[in-house]
């Protein structure tokens, strides 16, 4: 069977490292690169740099990435999707929530594979915890907690830290606990003089009871990235910057109230650094739109799912002009 013909628009940071590893996945050939402010990083290699999402449907496409900035995604989306070519957008799926759904719609139309690269989903650490969890290791799961904070990226102009990086953790988190958001509350603050929010709190709550809490900012020195799950036997943390995970064992699991009524708590117990795999999650995304493509598995975050985490991404932004908690449609 001959490779998959790969096309590729928007050359700056992340389409840097989709070239890189779209060259390197079995199966699949880059035949087209186009961005109209040319190629920075060097990554065409030899490929002319085509102005544009037509110039390079016209190459001839099986499937396409697209690494544009979050305002092109449906202008580009909605061509890919009108020639029939699959496509992996970035995250978000598109600046509001009428473009994402116009997205969804043009893709399911046409029966093509459209997907979203959040890629937490492929890091290692979370695709382990998240068969952890599954398989009852931590009992059962009371909060997952995420801090995912560092400077600002200059690549970003066009939209805030909630829809940038806000998005990662309400998928991940959703994804983990294998449940929705059912409501959402959220403060937000403007501090680099941007036009967008670079600094995020919010906390929420699943429709299956497990609370959660999100700080997200573009204003500290240091790079942090981390996911926490508490539950009955313990805690799981995870660290998606170096892909390890950690068990950090109840010393004693109170499961009674004692005679006066106060609750027992728990101790300290065992710590253990767990030996997971650890492929680039990038690739790992890549070969599940691979495969989706060719209709070997279906892996990979749907256009819908992206949808559903812009939403809650709005709803966090609408939290934070109103003040008040904002509870999401059932889905």
């Amino acid at each position: 069977m001959a490779n998959l013909r790969v096309g590729l628009i928007g050359l700056g940071m992340m389409g840097r490292h989709h070239a890189r590893v779209i060259r390197e996945v079995e199966g699949i050939d880059l035949v087209a690169v186009a961005d109209a402010y040319g190629d920075p990083h060097g990554v065409a290699r030899g490929l002319p740099v085509l102005g544009g999402v037509e110039e390079l449907i016209a190459a001839g496409l099986d499937m396409a990435v697209a690494a544009v900035p979050t305002g092109m995604h449906e202008e580009v989306g909605m061509a890919l999707a009108e020639s029939g070519v699959h496509t992996l957008v970035e995250k978000p799926i598109a600046a509001s929530v009428p473009a994402g759904q116009r997205l969804v719609e043009a893709f399911a139309a046409k029966g093509l594979v459209g997907a979203v690269g959040h890629i937490e989903r492929f890091n290692p650490a979370l695709q382990s915890l998240r068969k952890r969890i599954a398989d009852g290791e931590l009992g059962e799961v009371y909060q997952i907690a995420t801090r995912r904070q560092g400077p600002f990226p200059a690549r970003i102009a066009d939209v805030g830290v909630v829809k940038d990086l806000g998005t990662h953790d309400i998928d991940l988190t959703a994804w983990l606990a294998q449940s929705h958001f059912e409501s959402i509350f959220a403060q937000t603050t403007t501090r680099s003089g941007r036009p967008h929010e670079d600094m995020m709190a919010a906390t929420g709550k699943l429709k299956n009871g497990i609370i959660t809490n999100h700080l997200v900012n573009w204003l500290s020195p240091m790079k942090e990235r981390m996911t926490i799950v508490t539950g009955e036997r313990g805690a799981f943390v995870a660290d998606t910057l170096t892909a390890d995970l950690t068990f950090y064992e109840n010393g004693t699991v109170a499961t009674e109230w004692d005679s006066i009524g106060a609750f027992r708590g728990v101790s300290e117990g065992n710590m253990t650094r767990l030996a997971i795999a650890k492929p680039e999650p990038l690739r790992t995304e890549l070969e599940a739109f691979r495969d989706a493509v060719l209709g070997l598995r279906q892996n990979v975050v749907t256009m819908a799912e992206g949808q559903e985490i812009l939403v809650v991404a709005e709803a966090v932004l609408e939290s934070s002009r109103t003040g008040e908690s904002v509870r999401l449609i059932a889905q």
